[in-house]
Formats: structure tokens, sequence, C-alpha cells
């Protein structure tokens, strides 16, 4: 698996990279999605591929999010690999049933003789200025899905790789690209091996706290961590990549050291992602716990207009105040 570009590239551009190198090394990927042919999608990730590739594997599809996911599910039993792009998160709820009821269950519904290799890609978050429905968060809503793998992105290397990786992988994958992260530049290093799709890395070390996030907070984590060291504290950032499964024994390894966490996501906290790692955590470290395990996220009310996302999504003073809070025990 090897990238044909190196260097520093947008996110965006790496995940254009990945699929390319997905198209050519294996004939039965296919991209299919509204407007991600000809016009290389709204934001431009798929620019290209149908121009190289031809309309038989880059297929624009009618505006049908149900109709994009039945078709994947049928193309996958024939031996096919396709990724689906959903063009906005607040547009995938059309296809929530095909996904949740059809994709999820087939392996286990076949007995596993069935596998269905699909990839559906979702634009999610806020931070763009966007109108109603286009800045959602629902990753718990499939994270809680039995049968399905959720990984987010939060740097171009780990958008290359983890791409390639759910691409291959024979199980379906829900990719969250945190849309206002597509223009950040970073390595992606066409030599590397890559660490496994749903393992945690520890982007920054630390010993007095653990900041545990994905996707595009975790930019925010690591800001907040160098604005604590000018205070003096020492700030561990985790970078969970994958929301299911979650590698809860990275997290354990980090907070067993510095004896606390916080979890930050931009989804809301009532009844997210964070719950799970807050509860899993105190279960496995209870007795090196100094504070409770603290969250930070957005509110539990629909995603505001966009002159309000900056009150709504957590940002840098929250992720502080959390730090303070659980450092004040």
């Amino acid at each position: 698996m090897a990238a044909k570009s190196s260097g520093q590239l947008p996110v965006a551009k790496a995940i254009n990279e990945s699929l390319r190198a997905s198209l050519e090394a294996d004939p039965k990927v296919l991209i299919m999605g509204e407007d991600v042919g000809k016009l290389g999608g709204v934001f431009r990730v798929t620019d290209g591929l149908q121009k190289d590739f031809g309309e038989d594997r880059v297929i624009d599809t009618p505006l049908a999010e149900s109709g994009i996911i039945g078709t994947a599910i049928g193309l996958a039993l024939r031996g096919y690999r396709p990724v689906c792009e959903i063009q906005f998160d607040g547009f995938v709820f059309p296809a929530y049933d095909q996904i949740v009821t059809q994709l999820a269950k087939m392996h286990a519904r076949a007995l596993g003789k069935v596998k269905l290799p699909v990839v559906i890609r979702i634009p999610y978050g806020g931070g763009i200025g966007a109108v109603e429905h286009h800045s959602e968060s629902p990753e718990a809503l499939f994270a809680h899905v039995a049968g399905l793998k959720c990984v987010s992105p939060s740097n171009a290397n780990d958008a290359y790789w983890m791409m390639r990786q759910a691409i291959e992988s024979d199980d379906p994958v829900i990719f969250f690209e945190p849309k206002r992260r597509y223009w950040d530049k970073g390595v992606v290093d066409s030599s590397s091996i890559p660490a496994p799709l749903h393992r945690a890395q520890v982007v920054r070390t630390g010993t007095d706290i653990t900041l545990a996030a994905y996707g595009p907070m975790v930019k925010t984590c690591l800001e907040s961590a160098a604005a604590a060291e000018e205070e003096g504290r020492s700030v561990e950032v985790v970078d969970l990549r994958s929301m299911s499964p979650i590698d809860f024994d990275t997290i354990q390894q980090s907070v067993e050291k510095t004896g606390r966490l916080v979890v930050v996501h931009e989804a809301p906290v009532f009844y997210g992602s964070g719950a799970e790692v807050a509860a899993r955590i105190t279960e496995r470290c209870f007795y090196h716990l100094e504070a409770p395990v603290l969250r930070v996220g957005g509110f539990h009310a629909p995603y505001p207009p966009a002159r309000l996302e900056e009150e709504y999504l957590p940002g840098l003073d929250r992720v502080l105040d959390a730090v303070d809070r659980a450092l004040a025990y």
C-alpha cells in the first residue's frame, strides 16, 4: 500500500490519494455517491477520480441515500468493495434503516458466510458555517450498533492509511471525516507501516492528566495541552481514532500513569461516545483515578445556526476548564 504522493497534504487530498490507490490496487473497488464523479464531491475529495477510472467505477448516484446503501449491499454480495459517500452528516438518516438492519446484521444473519466490505464516508461535525442538517455528529448512533466499525482520522497520514485499511476490511466501516479539518495539512508517509485501524495512539505525552479525543477534537486537545504547558501542567493526548471498537487498553495505560482523564468530542455529551469511555475507564482504573472522569462536548440541543456554532462547539477554553476541574481534586 503506497501513496502516490507524500510530503505535506491536506486531509481531503490524503483521502483522495487513498481512494485512488485503492481503485488502482483492486478492480472490485467502486466509489458511489451524489456528485462524486463529474463534480468531484462538494469538498472535492473525489476530484479527478471519475476522469481517470471511468463512470463504471466512480458512479454519480441519484439523490437517494437509502438507494445508495441498498445498492452497495447488493454490490458487496456480488464481490465488490463499494465506497459510498454520504454528502453531509445530516443526510445519512434516510439510509439509517439500510445501515443498521441490513448492512450491520447480514454477517451474523448468514452465520459468518456472507461478508459485506462496504465503506460509508460521512463528512461530519461543525465549524464550517453551514446551514441546518450540514453539521451533525451522529457517530454514537452508529457506534452503538453491533456489526458496524466506526472510525475517524484526525490528520492527513491517518486519513490516508485508515481509508486504505477500511476499504480492505471485510466488515462494514463507517468512516467519519472531520470536515473542518479537510484543509489541515500534514505529512503522509507512504513508506510507513500503518497502525492497526482500531488502535488508539498517544500523540502527546504527559504526566498530570490525559485528554482523549477523536477526529476534529484531537487538534483542539493538542492546542489545549500546549496552553496548559505554559501554566506548568503536563497533559497527555490520546487520539482514539476508532469509536467502535474502542482501544481501551491504550487509554488505560495512559490513565494509570496520569490518574486523570477528560474525554472530548464535538457530539453532545448526553449519551455521547465519551460516556462509554468514562464508564469503562472508571471500571478499569478505579484505584488509579485521582478525580472523576470528565467529559467535554456539545450541548444537548439541535445544532445551532452558524453565528452561534462557536458557542456550541467545545473549544480550548472549555477543555482547559475541564483540566482545571480535574486537577483541583
